[in-house]
């Protein structure tokens, strides 16, 4: 039964605010939970300075928490979760692009509580992939319910993740692009209205209710000297060579885990224990690096070779501990990767060209947003974090001329984000668009004819020729007496054969099949070249022939999806 504008203003009011407020506080716990297990655990800076007066335990600590962090984050995951492994943005972006579900509630709280665990311990992993899925995780609860409305998944998922961007940064309008920009990826009115709701709901628990910290504060006066912005744009370009240097090596770690010996619920141990021996000169590789995310905006806290170091370092440790399967993500390292990185240009433009600068926190900034924005293909996401963190017009010109450069570059050389490289592997293409990720992950079996022509192997051709002299189809899929597929049988086959032969002798298989686990995408791709009334789909299991698809079906299915999806795009409230 159809339903009113009213009605869906209504509820989607009403489910916006819910998921929101759900998320934001779910979001905040996740924080408060990873900072507790920080200080108890001595991962954080402030209780090792406590306790600077007993170095040896502070050493053993530095070492054991993450290795041991991660041998139980490696059974927790190997033991209770079913999909064994962490869950992040990608899977998030999975539902909504292939109109799937999320992975069971049970997965989604396994993988939170292990990323947890490792952010606690110290893992040089991110914390806002984590919450992404988090929040997705809520609006997935709330897509359960049967409140008559189309398109409610990616709609409800859209408004946890905004509330969940919202509360990480205290930036509601960076939440609400964020949640269009990396998971739906289009606008419609019916999309962005419930998942502005939730974004400023968000932000309000976030930082009117709970007076959250936001993660820096900066001052700047502005840019000083025109010729910059020819700086910001060259920042841009070797930001993006250093993010697409991070991203390969993520993949390439993760393909070096799964070729290791080592069971799997081993190697994060492994991870960690190479965590804890670099730690113990950079303490500042361990977690998510807030404290040294500040100090980099801070002139002449880091020289140069300490910058340079520790992005090589945190490049190498976060590769290393998301590619062997601690739980958490890439957005918080490429954070910090980029603001250091930045400073180190700044610096090394102030000291060897004649040319006068705006500062450090200007290129510290421009870096941290045009590594990142790559990194997790979000440009408009980090130019209004900018300026919603700092509140600086000048700031947020500058970074959104590193930012256009940066993606420029890494789109063109290594696509449009790392989740969608990790999708790819999993055979989900969104390159294709979003009609090609639906029709990539769309099943043909429910497409397919069921009643179609067909005969016994052992039937005679001439009672074979006098049943299709009297139908209006010009092919017969042929099969034994247990059903299996045969071959393919036309009138032209038996035009000149031996009436009393078996349809068996003239039947030839047919170059294009399919079975039930076909999608609509490999369908089409295969019948471009085919001649003929239909292709057979056969059981992979048993050779049975369940159905046989004309080309006007996949045409049809086809026009079904890529109509729907307008539909969707289009949609008011």
């Amino acid at each position: 039964m159809p339903v009113g504008p009213l009605y869906r203003i209504i509820v989607l009011t009403t489910v916006s605010i819910a998921i929101g407020a759900l998320a934001s506080i779910a979001a905040i716990g996740f924080v408060d939970a990873v900072s507790w297990l920080n200080d108890r655990l001595l991962v954080a800076p402030r209780a090792r300075i406590l306790l600077e007066d007993r170095p040896v335990l502070v050493a053993a600590a530095t070492v054991l928490v993450p290795a041991l962090g991660g041998l139980a984050v490696g059974l927790l995951l190997q033991r209770i979760s079913t999909v064994k492994r962490p869950l992040g943005p990608a899977d998030a972006i999975l539902a909504v692009q292939t109109r799937t579900a999320l992975p069971s509630l049970r997965d989604g709280t396994v993988s939170t509580l292990a990323a947890v665990l490792s952010l606690g311990c110290g893992a040089s992993v991110g914390q806002y992939g984590p919450m992404v899925y988090l929040g997705a995780i809520f609006g997935g609860l709330g897509a359960r319910f049967d409140l008559r409305i189309g398109h409610l998944q990616g709609v409800c998922v859209g408004c946890g993740v905004a509330a969940a961007i919202a509360t990480a940064f205290n930036a509601p309008i960076a939440g609400l692009v964020f949640a269009h920009e990396v998971i739906l990826r289009h606008y419609s009115l019916r999309a962005f209205a419930p998942t502005t709701v939730a974004a400023a709901v968000g932000y309000v628990v976030a930082n009117v209710v709970f007076e959250r910290e936001p993660l820096f504060i900066v001052s700047f006066g502005g840019v000083a000297h025109p010729y910059e912005f020819a700086l910001f744009a060259l920042e841009g370009v070797l930001c993006a060579f250093v993010a697409m240097g991070f991203m390969h090596l993520l993949l390439r770690f993760g393909r070096l885990a799964g070729a290791l010996a080592v069971p799997a619920a081993v190697r994060p141990m492994i991870a960690g224990l190479a965590v804890g021996l670099v730690a113990l000169e950079l303490p500042e590789v361990m977690g998510i690096g807030a404290e040294a995310l500040r100090f980099a905006t801070i002139e002449g806290a880091y020289g140069p070779g300490e910058l340079a170091l520790l992005v090589v370092a945190k490049i190498a440790l976060t590769a290393l501990c998301i590619g062997f399967g601690f739980s958490g993500g890439v957005f918080s390292p490429a954070l910090l990767i980029g603001i250091l990185f930045g400073a180190l240009f700044g610096m090394a433009v102030a000291a060897g060209l004649p040319l006068e600068t705006s500062g450090t926190v200007v290129y510290a900034i421009c870096g941290m947003m045009a590594l990142t924005s790559p990194v997790i293909g979000a440009p408009l996401t980090t130019i209004v974090i900018v300026f919603e963190l700092t509140h600086s017009y000048p700031l947020t010109i500058a970074a959104m001329v590193a930012v256009v450069f940066a993606n420029l570059v890494a789109f063109r050389a290594f696509g449009r984000s790392f989740f969608d490289r990790q999708l790819m592997a999993r055979g989900c293409d969104l390159s294709l668009g979003r009609d090609g990720g639906i029709l990539s992950h769309t099943r043909l079996a429910p497409y397919m004819v069921t009643d179609f022509p067909s005969c016994g192997a052992d039937l005679p051709l001439g009672t074979l020729a006098d049943r299709m002299a009297g139908a209006d189809w010009g092919t017969v899929f042929v099969t034994d007496s247990e059903g299996r597929y045969v071959g393919t049988v036309t009138a032209r086959d038996i035009l000149h054969a031996d009436r009393s032969a078996p349809a068996a002798s003239v039947a030839a298989k047919c170059p294009v099949q399919f079975d039930e686990t076909t999608t609509i995408r490999s369908a089409m791709d295969s019948l471009k070249d085919f001649v003929g009334e239909a292709a057979p789909v056969v059981s992979s299991g048993d050779g049975r022939l369940i159905g046989v698809v004309p080309e006007s079906v996949v045409i049809g299915a086809y026009l079904d999806i890529s109509n729907e999806l307008r539909r969707e795009e289009n949609e008011s409230a």
